[in-house]
Parts: C-alpha cells; sequence; structure tokens
C-alpha cells in the first residue's frame, strides 16, 4: 500500500521522469532505506524506467557510524545499486568553519550528493524527508517568525533537482514498512536526545498537541500548507506579472523598476516585487530581513532627492529620475 503511495506522489508532483538517474541520499535509517527499498521495487516492476545511484556519508561522531555505512552498501550490493560513501569528521569542519555541527553537517551531505550528482551526470537527488519532517519545519519556522513561504514547509521538488518521494508519507507508515519488509533500519539514537529545537518539536510539541488538542494534528498542519501553497503560488504568479509590466531594464547586476507604477501597487505586491528584483539582481535574499523591505518601500514613497539603501553588501538599492535601480555591488 505505502508503495502505490510514494508512486501516486511520484506521479503528482511528476518528480522521476522516463530514464532519469537518480542519487538517492541513504543515511540507512528508516526513512532513507524505506524511500531506496520503495525506488528500487517501483523500477523493478518497470512502473517507471529510471536508473538508481546511492549516496552516504559517515560523519564520523557516532560509534555506530561505521556499522551504518556498512548496512547501506550491503543493501546496495544485494540489489546490485552502485554505492558512493564518503568519510567526513563533521565535527572537525564545524570547529574549523565556526559552524554548528548540525548546520557543517548538512553541507558536507549536500556537497557530496553534488559531487557524485556532476560525476554520474544524474538528473535528480532523492532526499527521504516525510511528511513529519515536513510539519516540523513548519513549526520551527513559525517559531522564528516566518512568512507565508515558510508555511509552506518543504517542497515535494526544489530547483527541478531534488526530489522527495515520501513528502506525503507519515512517518508511523514508514516505520510500519520497514517491519512489515524486514528492513532492520539503522536508528540514530541522537533524535531522541532533546538538545537541538527539531527534536523537541518533533518529540515533545507534537505528541503534546496530538494528545491534549488534535491526534490528527500532523494532517491539519500539512492541509493548511497546501492552501498556503496555493495561495503563495498564484500570488507569485500576479508578482511576476506585474514586475515584468512596470520594468525598465534588466541585465546582468542592474535592474530598473518604473517608480511611479511601483508605488501604485498594493503593499503586499510591493514587498514581493523588492525580493523578486533582489533575487534576480544577486540570485538570494540572504540577510534581507522585514526591516528592510520595509525601508525599502518608505525609501520609494518618499522618493525626495537621490537616496540609496544596501541592506546587506551584496546590492545597492536608489530611487531617483522616476526609477528604482536593484545593482549589485
Amino acid at each position: 500500500m505505502l508503495k502505490e503511495n510514494v508512486l501516486n506522489t511520484i506521479k503528482k508532483y511528476n518528480l522521476i521522469e522516463q530514464n532519469d538517474k537518480i542519487v538517492c541520499a541513504v543515511s540507512g535509517g528508516p526513512d532513507s532505506i524505506c524511500m531506496l527499498d520503495i525506488l528500487r521495487r517501483i523500477k523493478e516492476e518497470n512502473q517507471i524506467n529510471f536508473d538508481i545511484i546511492v549516496c552516504h556519508i559517515n560523519h564520523l561522531i557516532r560509534e555506530e557510524a561505521t556499522a551504518d555505512e556498512q548496512y547501506v552498501e550491503n543493501y546496495c550490493r544485494k540489489y546490485d545499486i552502485p554505492f558512493f560513501a564518503k568519510r567526513v569528521d563533521v565535527k572537525k569542519v564545524a570547529k574549523n568553519d565556526k559552524q554548528g555541527t548540525e548546520e557543517a553537517g548538512r553541507k558536507v551531505r549536500y556537497d557530496f550528493f553534488q559531487e557524485v550528482f556532476e560525476k554520474e551526470n544524474a538528473t535528480k537527488i532523492a532526499i527521504a524527508h516525510n511528511k513529519n519532517d515536513k510539519i516540523e519545519t513548519i513549526i520551527m519556522n513559525v517559531f522564528r517568525g516566518s512568512g507565508i513561504s515558510g508555511l509552506r514547509g518543504i517542497e515535494p521538488i526544489r530547483d527541478n533537482k531534488f526530489i522527495r518521494p515520501l513528502i506525503e508519507t507519515e512517518r508511523i507508515n514508514i516505520e510500519e514498512y520497514c517491519k512489515e519488509n524486514n528492513l532492520n533500519p539503522r536508528i540514530d539514537k541522537t533524535n531522541f536526545i532533546n538538545d537541538v529545537t527539531r527534536n523537541k518539536i518533533r518529540n515533545i510539541v507534537i505528541p503534546y498537541i496530538q494528545k491534549e488538542f488534535n491526534p490528527n494534528f500532523i494532517n491539519t498542519v500539512d492541509r493548511l500548507s497546501e492552501v498556503i501553497t496555493e495561495e503563495d503560488e498564484y500570488m507569485k504568479k500576479r508578482t511576476v506579472e506585474i514586475y515584468n509590466k512596470i520594468k525598465i531594464r534588466e541585465q546582468e547586476g542592474i535592474i530598473e523598476l518604473n517608480l511611479k507604477e511601483f508605488n501604485k501597487q498594493e503593499e503586499v505586491i510591493r514587498k514581493r516585487l523588492i525580493l523578486l528584483a533582489i533575487i534576480n539582481t544577486i540570485g538570494n535574499v540572504q540577510n534581507i530581513e522585514k526591516v528592510n523591505i520595509e525601508d525599502i518601500i518608505k525609501l520609494c514613497a518618499n522618493n525626495i532627492g537621490n537616496k540609496y539603501l544596501t541592506p546587506n553588501k551584496n546590492i545597492k538599492i536608489s530611487v531617483g529620475k522616476g526609477k528604482i535601480v536593484f545593482e549589485k555591488i
């Protein structure tokens, strides 16, 4: 049954296409080994024609890490699946780069996935995020004061490359699948230690809400996320339409918008236009905060003389001669 549900998710979001070559990120835990096993079965049953490659990162943090690596390798050997592994001292990397261990580990993993992706001329990278992960992410974003985009949670597909076949599957169903199919996944005991925000949300916050308020909390928030996603997609589409209408000039590193037409828009659209223009100028909106957007809107509304703002070190935004200019610096 779970295999059919995952296949429906794949078809619904067009996650896997004919002749894809997919790098599967497999730690050996229940989520990733379930994902790998289901994808293997879908492939073997010729429901979709694609190739599978497995990637495993050994973070050298836990004593069981080498056994985890061996477990994944043995699975791949049993089913003749290409296997790539890399051992990285993540604690050392975190210390050298002055990062948290979790952040460093994530960068190391995704760098390795990309390395294998390029080496093998792959087309997709499969990550085993499930519905529970999505809801945990949404709650974390609420705590951080996220906007609408943060309430979308984890997307089924990102950049037309990172796919999440289990994103509509609850963790309890994944664990049942592993048990029924005798997969004996590896268990990361650190997931049960409430020392980081995600573990606290997973092990304390959500179970409390399910017990005291809503036993179907995971699916309730997931439905909310679907509504938000639909509306956010519409707003993105509308923003692009207006952006193209008021755009005066766009070339590498510089964008000019019609100031008068910009100021005519509703504030919610003006905020989105600013974010879109910044992304199109420098490629991202890192370190651009709510207060920066509000300052830019004020600058455009006042329009007294030539003034400018530098919301981060990479972009200068100026107003003058009837234009808003976004310039890479």
